[in-house]
Protein backbone atom coordinates (compact mmCIF):
# COMPACT_ATOMS: atom_id res chain seq x y z
CA UNK A 1 0.00 0.00 0.00
CA UNK A 2 1.10 3.58 -0.53
CA UNK A 3 1.18 4.67 3.11
CA UNK A 4 0.59 3.40 6.62
CA UNK A 5 -2.84 3.33 8.22
CA UNK A 6 -3.72 1.47 11.39
CA UNK A 7 -6.94 -0.51 11.88
CA UNK A 8 -7.05 -1.81 8.33
CA UNK A 9 -8.42 -5.37 8.18
CA UNK A 10 -6.04 -8.00 6.88
CA UNK A 11 -6.78 -9.11 3.35
CA UNK A 12 -5.62 -12.57 2.35
CA UNK A 13 -2.63 -12.39 0.01
CA UNK A 14 -2.53 -13.59 -3.58
CA UNK A 15 -2.69 -16.27 -4.73
CA UNK A 16 -5.66 -16.54 -2.39
CA UNK A 17 -8.36 -19.14 -2.09
CA UNK A 18 -10.61 -16.98 0.08
CA UNK A 19 -11.41 -13.31 -0.35
CA UNK A 20 -11.66 -13.67 -4.11
CA UNK A 21 -12.64 -10.90 -6.48
CA UNK A 22 -13.93 -12.38 -9.72
CA UNK A 23 -14.22 -9.81 -12.52
CA UNK A 24 -16.58 -10.05 -15.46
CA UNK A 25 -15.14 -8.85 -18.77
CA UNK A 26 -18.05 -8.23 -21.12
CA UNK A 27 -15.97 -7.09 -24.09
CA UNK A 28 -12.93 -5.02 -23.18
CA UNK A 29 -10.47 -4.40 -26.00
CA UNK A 30 -6.93 -5.66 -25.56
CA UNK A 31 -5.71 -2.13 -24.84
CA UNK A 32 -8.52 -1.58 -22.35
CA UNK A 33 -7.59 -4.86 -20.65
CA UNK A 34 -3.96 -3.77 -20.43
CA UNK A 35 -4.90 -0.40 -18.95
CA UNK A 36 -7.31 -2.01 -16.51
CA UNK A 37 -4.71 -4.53 -15.35
CA UNK A 38 -2.03 -1.86 -14.96
CA UNK A 39 -3.89 -0.43 -11.96
CA UNK A 40 -6.06 -3.29 -10.71
CA UNK A 41 -4.18 -6.57 -11.26
CA UNK A 42 -3.14 -6.99 -7.63
CA UNK A 43 -6.80 -6.98 -6.56
CA UNK A 44 -8.10 -9.48 -9.15
CA UNK A 45 -8.17 -13.23 -8.61
CA UNK A 46 -10.16 -14.57 -11.56
CA UNK A 47 -11.50 -13.06 -14.79
CA UNK A 48 -14.61 -14.37 -16.50
CA UNK A 49 -15.21 -13.66 -20.17
CA UNK A 50 -18.92 -13.08 -19.67
CA UNK A 51 -21.62 -15.31 -21.14
CA UNK A 52 -20.75 -16.02 -24.82
CA UNK A 53 -18.49 -13.04 -25.49
CA UNK A 54 -15.46 -15.26 -26.11
CA UNK A 55 -17.09 -16.49 -29.32
CA UNK A 56 -17.19 -13.01 -30.89
CA UNK A 57 -14.17 -11.34 -29.26
CA UNK A 58 -11.46 -10.49 -31.84
CA UNK A 59 -7.88 -11.58 -31.07
CA UNK A 60 -9.21 -13.75 -28.27
CA UNK A 61 -5.98 -15.68 -27.78
CA UNK A 62 -3.95 -12.50 -27.42
CA UNK A 63 -6.42 -11.09 -24.92
CA UNK A 64 -6.34 -14.24 -22.79
CA UNK A 65 -2.54 -14.15 -22.85
CA UNK A 66 -2.61 -10.56 -21.53
CA UNK A 67 -4.57 -11.70 -18.48
CA UNK A 68 -2.49 -14.84 -18.02
CA UNK A 69 0.64 -12.69 -18.19
CA UNK A 70 -0.41 -11.31 -14.81
CA UNK A 71 -0.97 -14.86 -13.47
CA UNK A 72 -4.71 -14.25 -13.39
CA UNK A 73 -6.81 -17.29 -14.36
CA UNK A 74 -9.34 -16.69 -17.13
CA UNK A 75 -12.44 -18.72 -17.88
CA UNK A 76 -15.34 -18.75 -20.29
CA UNK A 77 -18.79 -17.80 -19.01
CA UNK A 78 -21.18 -20.58 -18.14
CA UNK A 79 -23.51 -19.63 -20.97
CA UNK A 80 -20.81 -20.66 -23.46
CA UNK A 81 -20.51 -24.03 -21.74
CA UNK A 82 -24.27 -24.45 -22.09
CA UNK A 83 -24.17 -23.38 -25.73
CA UNK A 84 -21.68 -26.16 -26.50
CA UNK A 85 -23.58 -28.67 -24.39
CA UNK A 86 -26.98 -28.13 -26.02
CA UNK A 87 -25.31 -28.65 -29.42
CA UNK A 88 -23.77 -31.96 -28.28
CA UNK A 89 -20.27 -30.44 -28.45
CA UNK A 90 -19.02 -31.12 -24.92
CA UNK A 91 -15.78 -32.67 -26.19
CA UNK A 92 -15.25 -29.63 -28.44
CA UNK A 93 -15.62 -27.41 -25.38
CA UNK A 94 -12.90 -29.36 -23.57
CA UNK A 95 -10.61 -29.13 -26.59
CA UNK A 96 -11.13 -25.35 -26.86
CA UNK A 97 -10.29 -24.88 -23.17
CA UNK A 98 -7.09 -26.83 -23.68
CA UNK A 99 -6.25 -24.97 -26.89
CA UNK A 100 -6.53 -21.59 -25.14
CA UNK A 101 -4.74 -22.83 -21.99
CA UNK A 102 -7.89 -22.24 -19.93
CA UNK A 103 -7.49 -23.97 -16.58
CA UNK A 104 -10.69 -22.74 -14.90
CA UNK A 105 -14.06 -23.89 -16.19
CA UNK A 106 -17.61 -23.01 -15.24
CA UNK A 107 -20.46 -25.51 -15.26
CA UNK A 108 -23.89 -23.90 -15.23
CA UNK A 109 -27.47 -24.69 -16.09
CA UNK A 110 -29.02 -21.25 -15.91
CA UNK A 111 -30.24 -21.23 -19.52
CA UNK A 112 -30.93 -24.91 -20.18
CA UNK A 113 -32.35 -27.71 -18.07
CA UNK A 114 -29.78 -30.34 -17.19
CA UNK A 115 -30.70 -33.20 -14.84
CA UNK A 116 -28.67 -32.54 -11.72
CA UNK A 117 -26.97 -35.94 -11.69
CA UNK A 118 -25.86 -35.25 -15.26
CA UNK A 119 -24.58 -31.80 -14.28
CA UNK A 120 -22.53 -33.37 -11.48
CA UNK A 121 -21.17 -35.82 -14.04
CA UNK A 122 -19.90 -32.91 -16.15
CA UNK A 123 -18.30 -31.42 -13.05
CA UNK A 124 -16.49 -34.69 -12.36
CA UNK A 125 -15.24 -34.89 -15.96
CA UNK A 126 -14.06 -31.28 -16.00
CA UNK A 127 -12.01 -31.67 -12.82
CA UNK A 128 -9.55 -33.45 -15.14
CA UNK A 129 -9.37 -30.26 -17.25
CA UNK A 130 -8.93 -27.75 -14.45
CA UNK A 131 -10.47 -25.95 -11.51
CA UNK A 132 -14.25 -26.19 -11.68
CA UNK A 133 -16.64 -23.44 -10.65
CA UNK A 134 -20.28 -24.49 -10.76
CA UNK A 135 -23.15 -22.06 -10.77
CA UNK A 136 -26.34 -22.66 -8.82
CA UNK A 137 -29.53 -20.76 -9.57
CA UNK A 138 -31.64 -19.91 -12.59
CA UNK A 139 -31.44 -16.88 -14.88
CA UNK A 140 -35.24 -17.02 -15.06
CA UNK A 141 -36.60 -14.61 -12.44
CA UNK A 142 -39.86 -16.58 -12.34
CA UNK A 143 -38.03 -19.76 -11.32
CA UNK A 144 -37.74 -19.51 -7.53
CA UNK A 145 -35.59 -22.20 -5.94
CA UNK A 146 -36.36 -22.83 -2.24
CA UNK A 147 -33.46 -22.57 0.24
CA UNK A 148 -33.31 -26.30 1.00
CA UNK A 149 -32.86 -26.98 -2.72
CA UNK A 150 -30.03 -24.42 -3.05
CA UNK A 151 -28.26 -26.20 -0.20
CA UNK A 152 -28.86 -29.63 -1.68
CA UNK A 153 -27.54 -28.57 -5.11
CA UNK A 154 -24.49 -26.78 -3.70
CA UNK A 155 -23.54 -29.74 -1.51
CA UNK A 156 -23.81 -32.19 -4.39
CA UNK A 157 -21.74 -30.01 -6.72
CA UNK A 158 -18.98 -29.52 -4.17
CA UNK A 159 -18.94 -33.28 -3.59
CA UNK A 160 -18.73 -33.81 -7.37
CA UNK A 161 -15.52 -31.78 -7.48
CA UNK A 162 -16.37 -28.10 -7.76
CA UNK A 163 -13.79 -25.93 -6.01
CA UNK A 164 -16.37 -23.16 -5.61
CA UNK A 165 -20.10 -22.87 -6.12
CA UNK A 166 -21.28 -19.59 -7.61
CA UNK A 167 -24.55 -18.12 -6.36
CA UNK A 168 -26.34 -16.92 -9.51
CA UNK A 169 -27.34 -13.28 -9.95
CA UNK A 170 -26.70 -12.54 -13.66
CA UNK A 171 -24.60 -9.55 -14.61
CA UNK A 172 -27.36 -7.17 -13.48
CA UNK A 173 -27.81 -8.66 -10.00
CA UNK A 174 -31.58 -9.11 -10.21
CA UNK A 175 -32.26 -12.87 -10.11
CA UNK A 176 -31.20 -15.87 -8.05
CA UNK A 177 -30.06 -14.68 -4.62
CA UNK A 178 -31.62 -11.28 -5.32
CA UNK A 179 -35.13 -10.01 -5.92
CA UNK A 180 -35.94 -8.20 -9.16
CA UNK A 181 -35.18 -4.93 -7.40
CA UNK A 182 -31.64 -6.09 -6.60
CA UNK A 183 -32.47 -6.55 -2.90
CA UNK A 184 -30.74 -9.51 -1.26
CA UNK A 185 -32.93 -12.48 -0.36
CA UNK A 186 -31.48 -12.41 3.14
CA UNK A 187 -33.32 -15.44 4.47
CA UNK A 188 -32.04 -17.53 1.57
CA UNK A 189 -28.44 -16.36 2.00
CA UNK A 190 -28.40 -16.94 5.73
CA UNK A 191 -29.97 -20.38 5.41
CA UNK A 192 -27.36 -21.37 2.79
CA UNK A 193 -24.64 -20.31 5.22
CA UNK A 194 -25.92 -22.72 7.87
CA UNK A 195 -24.90 -25.64 5.63
CA UNK A 196 -22.32 -24.46 3.07
CA UNK A 197 -18.91 -23.07 4.11
CA UNK A 198 -18.78 -19.42 3.08
CA UNK A 199 -15.24 -19.78 1.73
CA UNK A 200 -16.59 -22.23 -0.88
CA UNK A 201 -19.19 -19.78 -2.25
CA UNK A 202 -18.63 -16.98 -4.74
CA UNK A 203 -21.53 -14.55 -4.40
CA UNK A 204 -22.29 -12.74 -7.65
CA UNK A 205 -22.64 -9.13 -6.50
CA UNK A 206 -22.42 -6.58 -9.31
CA UNK A 207 -24.17 -3.81 -7.35
CA UNK A 208 -22.50 -1.80 -4.59
CA UNK A 209 -25.33 -2.39 -2.10
CA UNK A 210 -24.99 -6.15 -2.68
CA UNK A 211 -21.23 -6.04 -2.12
CA UNK A 212 -21.78 -4.07 1.08
CA UNK A 213 -24.30 -6.61 2.36
CA UNK A 214 -21.83 -9.48 2.05
CA UNK A 215 -18.92 -7.48 3.47
CA UNK A 216 -20.98 -6.66 6.55
CA UNK A 217 -22.28 -10.22 6.84
CA UNK A 218 -19.07 -12.20 6.24
CA UNK A 219 -16.14 -9.78 6.33
CA UNK A 220 -13.47 -8.31 4.11
CA UNK A 221 -12.42 -11.71 2.74
CA UNK A 222 -15.79 -12.72 1.33
CA UNK A 223 -15.70 -14.14 -2.22
CA UNK A 224 -17.45 -11.78 -4.64
CA UNK A 225 -18.09 -12.19 -8.35
CA UNK A 226 -19.39 -10.41 -11.45
CA UNK A 227 -17.48 -7.29 -10.50
CA UNK A 228 -17.16 -4.74 -13.30
CA UNK A 229 -13.57 -3.79 -14.24
CA UNK A 230 -14.19 -0.18 -13.25
CA UNK A 231 -15.40 -1.30 -9.80
CA UNK A 232 -12.39 -3.40 -8.74
CA UNK A 233 -10.50 -0.66 -6.91
CA UNK A 234 -13.67 0.88 -5.41
CA UNK A 235 -14.58 -2.58 -4.12
CA UNK A 236 -11.13 -3.10 -2.62
CA UNK A 237 -11.44 0.19 -0.71
CA UNK A 238 -14.85 -0.90 0.55
CA UNK A 239 -13.38 -4.24 1.65
CA UNK A 240 -10.89 -2.49 3.94
CA UNK A 241 -12.96 0.41 5.30
CA UNK A 242 -11.73 3.18 3.01
CA UNK A 243 -15.07 4.01 1.47
CA UNK A 244 -17.91 5.77 3.24
CA UNK A 245 -20.13 2.66 3.26
CA UNK A 246 -17.69 0.69 5.45
CA UNK A 247 -15.69 3.55 6.98
CA UNK A 248 -16.59 2.67 10.60
CA UNK A 249 -16.75 -1.10 10.13
CA UNK A 250 -13.23 -1.91 11.33
CA UNK A 251 -12.45 1.02 13.61
CA UNK A 252 -12.06 0.58 17.36
CA UNK A 253 -15.14 1.84 19.15
CA UNK A 254 -13.05 4.51 20.92
CA UNK A 255 -11.85 5.77 17.53
CA UNK A 256 -15.20 5.52 15.83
Amino acid sequence: MNFNLTQIPERNKKPREHGITMVMDKGLSIEEAKNFLSVAHSHIDIIKLGFGTAFVTPDLRQKIEVYQGYDIPVYFGGTLFEAFLIRNQFDDYINICKDYSITYVEVSDGSIDIPHAEKCGYIEKLTKVGTVLSEVGSKDAAHIIPPYKWIELMKAELEAGSTYVIAEAREAGNVGIYRGSGEVREGLVQEILTQIPEEKIIWEAPQKAQQLYFLELIGCNVNLGNIAPSEVIPLETMRIGLRGDTFHLYLDKETA
